[in-house]
């Protein structure tokens, strides 16, 4: 996706994206080479059909890739970006390349947030971490180089739900109850006000409808820390152009069409429970079953941008993503033993300090 290159309009030299113009600027003249917006829209794709035509060529794009030895992630080869190592995981790539299919990417998101800013997070992220080792601090001071532009492949599902129930609707009901209690040693009879519970047996039938249920396509960024740099501004996607990938690599997805939308479907049992809770009604809620049918299923594959470093201490490997949009920052942090100790340790003595200089005053005439 990301090997076709592009000339300068006024030198000829390579061009690559660059965030704040929005265009592909030259690094030698700073001539700006604007980039068509598409004039089709984006479009949402019939999701069985495309299952049913997953081998035909029509509906693919050829990439040329590297493969990572250490987490399998493959990535796109670009000439503009040099690099040895694997900017997810900091393993050495694979030596050679291969060709392989996969279904196009319908849209994206350009890169807003540029290289230097993004290294800034990092050393602010960094710098704010207690008990952190030293040689982490060392690796924020010399990252620039190092923070690797990439366009992580996306779904996005749209469904229509309709979902079949069963469960029990809890409602409550306040009724007096009489009780003993000992006052001044005798026995005395009370009542009190308590609330109980009504259980009457439901069963229904609850409609949703699903716009852009987003699910990450790569393998090789921790789920947790995909989801926390959400929320994304889909609302400006733009049409696919090879040109916004220029200086930066594109991974190639590894969870496929098929198994993200069983991801999807997860991510819309939680709304979809949380509906037949609201038409169940009552006080509380028992859902004993839900049976859930999917319609007017489409989908988008879309690449979103990232500025991503891995780096090792010890075996461990930790990761640090910046969103290329809204500047978010998650990262993966260690812990330095021997600083935990060692405040430990220093609490401990300054525990004991008080304590002696208390003890000490104390006994003073």
């Amino acid at each position: 996706m990301a090997d076709k290159q592009f000339p300068c309009g006024q030198c000829g030299a390579k061009v690559k994206f660059d965030p704040r113009a929005a265009a592909l600027k030259c690094p030698y003249c700073g001539h700006e080479n604007a980039i068509p917006k598409s004039a089709s829209d984006i479009k949402e794709l019939d999701f069985h059909t495309y299952l049913q035509q997953a081998g035909s060529q029509a509906e693919q794009i050829q990439t040329t890739l590297v493969r990572c030895s250490g987490c399998g992630s493959e990535i796109s080869v670009d000439p503009q970006v040099q690099s040895e190592l694997c900017p997810f995981c900091d393993s050495a790539f694979v030596t050679g390349e291969k060709t392989a299919a996969g279904i196009k990417p319908e849209s994206l998101l350009p890169f807003q947030v540029e290289r230097k800013k993004a290294v800034d997070l990092f050393h602010k992220w960094a710098a704010g971490l207690w008990f952190a080792p030293n040689k982490l601090k060392h690796y924020a001071r010399t990252t620039g180089s190092r923070l690797a532009g990439m366009y992580v492949p996306y779904w996005t599902y749209d469904a229509n739900t309709t979902s079949w129930y069963q469960g029990e609707r809890g409602d409550d009901y306040q009724e007096q109850e009489s009780y003993t209690e000992i006052e001044n040693g005798e026995r005395v009879e009370k009542t009190r006000t308590v609330t109980r519970t009504r259980w009457t047996s439901v069963s229904g039938v609850v409609y949703e409808s699903f716009d852009d249920v987003l699910v990450v396509g790569s393998s090789s960024i921790p789920l947790k820390q995909a989801e926390r740099l959400e929320p994304w501004d889909l609302e400006n996607l733009v049409g696919y152009d090879a040109s916004y990938l220029s200086g930066f690599r594109t991974e190639r997805y590894q969870v496929d069409l098929g198994a993200g939308f069983e991801r999807a479907k997860q991510i819309m049992d939680t709304s979809i429970r949380a509906a037949v809770n609201r038409d169940i009604g009552g006080d509380h809620q028992r859902i004993s079953s839900i049976s859930t049918q999917h319609d007017n299923i489409t989908f988008k594959h879309i690449l979103l941008p990232l500025w991503i470093s891995a780096y090792r201490l010890g075996e461990k490997t930790y990761r640090f993503l910046v969103n290329a949009r809204t500047g978010e920052v998650q990262g993966e942090r260690p812990w330095s033993v021997a600083k935990i100790i060692g405040a430990i340790v220093g609490a401990a003595a300054l525990i004991g300090i008080i304590s002696f200089l208390v003890y000490y005053f104390q006994q003073q005439p």
